[in-house]
């Protein structure tokens, strides 16, 4: 044998120990086709397809094992080897779902109109669409994933023109305030004198005690009418009771809901709401706590059995943001069982009897919530 050809054959040999072959061992590595197989007790096997996972591993290099398709809840996206699917998201309570799981795909979900959240940060709440000042002009709409842009309205007319403009809209409201001014002066004239002429015509009123069949109950008494005309009003005499009975009739106040009446406030119980659409009415009312006041945020979360470190990882938010991020959590927490009434009542406990009405009626005018029928009690 030549030396050319012993050196080729170690050449040749050298290559076989630095680049093992598909799924043979070396040392402690292995390499698979990254894109196509995974490891798998030192062999390589071919990857499940999308929708799929593995269910029995392959026994030889280059084999595929046993796949099964994802079932419901579950997903995988690409080639894969995993031993089972990956769970489906669940959107949370202040977002909408834009796309359903499936086999091959993640739930998409995006933040609810009036809200959003930037796509390159964790979206655990959805943030409150901001609001262009008096003075600023939209340049944006905010949209799911992005916030309201503003900016500064620039003004086209001069100095001496808005000097004119302001100067014109003056001399318009005095002249307007002048006029109103001497239309009341002629119409309280007017009044004044058909007044004094109508005050001495003489005339009967006829007042008579209904049901009543007894002629010498009936008085006719004198008094002055209005525009010349006599009339005769028979009057009733009556006992003291049923005068005063009949004196509280006319003279009770308009009928009020207890909680209204500052005087029963704190001895009706506070009523109960019912939802119109679910944990959906509870979340539209988020935005009424804004008004608590920031004193007892602390303590109105722990009635709720919010944990200290969950509340205190918060507070570098904004008051809003704090308050709709750790509602949020609260309603996950409690699942179907959260209930407007019982953030009513956490209030009601805390002595914010004023903050959970206001939160009442506002949930009430806007359609979100109604009233459960209760009875108003004896008196």
């Amino acid at each position: 044998m030549s030396t050319k050809v012993v050196w080729a054959s170690l050449a040749v040999l050298q290559l076989v120990v630095a680049y093992p072959q598909r799924g043979v061992k070396s040392g402690r590595s292995v390499s698979c086709k990254e894109d196509i197989e995974y490891l798998h007790n030192g062999i390589c096997c071919v990857k499940c397809e999308a929708g799929l996972y593995v269910q029995t591993p392959c026994t030889e290099t280059g084999k595929k094992g046993t796949c099964e398709e994802c079932g419901y809840g579950t997903f995988t996206e690409h080639a894969n080897g995993l031993k089972q699917c990956i769970k489906c998201t669940q959107c949370p309570p202040d977002q909408e779902i834009v796309r359903g799981c499936s086999h091959t795909q993640d739930t998409l979900c995006q933040c609810k109109p009036g809200k959003y959240c930037h796509p390159d940060e964790a979206c655990e709440i959805c943030k409150k669409c901001s609001r262009c000042n008096s003075d600023e002009e939209v340049v944006k709409n905010c949209t799911s994933t992005s916030n309201t842009e503003c900016k500064k309205r620039q003004s086209n007319s001069s100095p001496e023109a808005d000097t004119t403009l302001i100067a014109v809209l003056t001399l318009v409201f005095v002249v307007l305030f002048l006029g109103f001014v001497i239309l009341i002066f002629i119409f309280w004239k007017k009044k004044w004198k058909t007044a004094d002429s109508n005050s001495f015509k003489p005339g009967y009123i006829s007042v008579s005690k209904p049901h009543s069949t007894n002629p010498s109950t009936y008085v006719n008494v004198y008094k002055p009418q209005g525009k010349g005309k006599e009339e005769t009003i028979n009057l009733c005499e009556s006992n003291p009771s049923s005068a005063s009975s009949s004196q509280h009739n006319l003279t009770d106040p308009a009928e009020m809901l207890p909680w209204e009446d500052p005087n029963r406030r704190e001895e009706v119980p506070f009523p109960t709401l019912i939802p119109k659409n679910g944990v959906e009415s509870l979340t539209a009312c988020f935005e009424f706590f804004e008004e608590l006041n920031v004193d007892f945020h602390n303590r109105f979360f722990r009635k709720l059995s919010i944990e200290d470190n969950k509340i205190r990882s918060k507070d570098h938010h904004s008051h809003e943001d704090r308050i709709h991020y750790l509602l949020a959590y609260w309603v996950e927490k409690k699942g179907k069982e959260a209930s407007l009434n019982d953030l009513l009542r956490a209030l009601l406990d805390l002595n914010q009897r004023r903050t959970a009405e206001t939160i009442m009626d506002n949930a009430i005018k806007k359609g979100y919530y109604e009233l459960e029928s209760f009875s108003l009690g004896d008196d």
